[in-house]
């Protein structure tokens, strides 16, 4: 079950005065169960980001000091507005508080935009795959709803994987509503629904796919799924973002295709996000 709440013009005419320094407004918040939910607030009129890149957000901490985190940018570089998944701690120091946000309060944003997770950290080939789970999707929601993507790969592949189905509800929901995107649909046409491969697994949870990413690719599953060629060097792209433990393994996955880590001064065939809103947030 989701819930998802929105500001209205009537409630955004009168929210109040922004009374902490980069303080930004939340403008809708959606819970896609009871561990993870989305956001969206305002976005600074001075801040410019490349899709993929995450900015220091957080709260007031109890004695008063920010509270802050990276978290990616799930909105696209042209977005009005900025939108973020989160995952909830119970006893996190901030997604306790964090979660409770409703339309109308208010959020700190940092508005300096960093990350690896960006285009120009890439050398140029022809598919891009993004290696993803839990909200390490959240990058990739920006990347994928970039026109810039598709310019650059002819087949963007989303691999994300979740222990329950549930916890893949917002990736598929993203998805689908890209496959009838008007921009996208005008740029690329019919062609557009063959350019954009989602493979979602759970670990847990019985579903249509299952098994870790690092099992699919080694095992060739994915290849097999997708009717696509094994990953190659001259080829291939890819971006990792999930838990260090995550990150340690499908890097040497694409390693053993050949593949190297390259970062923005440096591009080459893959590279990593080393912050990822993890466990204990």
């Amino acid at each position: 079950m989701t819930l998802d709440l929105t500001v209205t013009d009537a409630t955004a005419a009168a929210k109040p005065a922004k009374t902490m320094p980069d303080a930004q407004t939340v403008t809708a918040v959606r819970h896609w169960n009871d561990h993870l939910f989305s956001f969206r607030v305002t976005r600074p009129a001075s801040l410019r980001f490349r899709s993929g890149e995450f900015v220091m957000i957080g709260l007031p901490g109890d004695n008063g000091k920010p509270l802050l985190r990276a978290y990616s940018i799930a909105s696209p570089n042209w977005d009005d507005e900025l939108e973020f998944y989160s995952i909830k701690v119970p006893d996190g120091p901030l997604t306790s508080k964090l979660q409770h946000i409703q339309p109308g309060d208010e959020i700190i944003l940092r508005p300096k935009p960093v990350g690896t997770l960006v285009l120009d950290a890439l050398l140029p080939g022809k598919r891009m795959w993004f290696l993803a789970t839990g909200t390490g999707i959240a990058p990739f929601a920006s990347l994928m709803r970039d026109p810039e993507t598709y310019e650059r790969y002819e087949q963007v592949i989303m691999m994300h994987t979740c222990r329950n189905a549930d916890e893949l509800a917002y990736g598929r929901e993203l998805v689908e509503n890209l496959r009838h995107d008007p921009l996208l649909g005008e740029l690329y046409g019919e062609e557009f629904a063959s350019r954009l491969l989602y493979y979602p697994t759970t670990t847990r949870e019985e579903t249509p796919f299952m098994g870790r990413i690092t099992d699919n690719l080694t095992s060739g599953k994915v290849f097999t799924d997708l009717n696509l060629p094994p990953m190659s060097i001259e080829n291939d792209r890819a971006m990792i973002c999930g838990s260090l433990a995550f990150n340690v393994d499908v890097k040497a996955v694409l390693e053993g295709f050949g593949l190297a880590e390259g970062a923005n001064s440096d591009p080459k065939q893959f590279v990593v996000e080393k912050a990822f809103v993890g466990d204990g947030v």
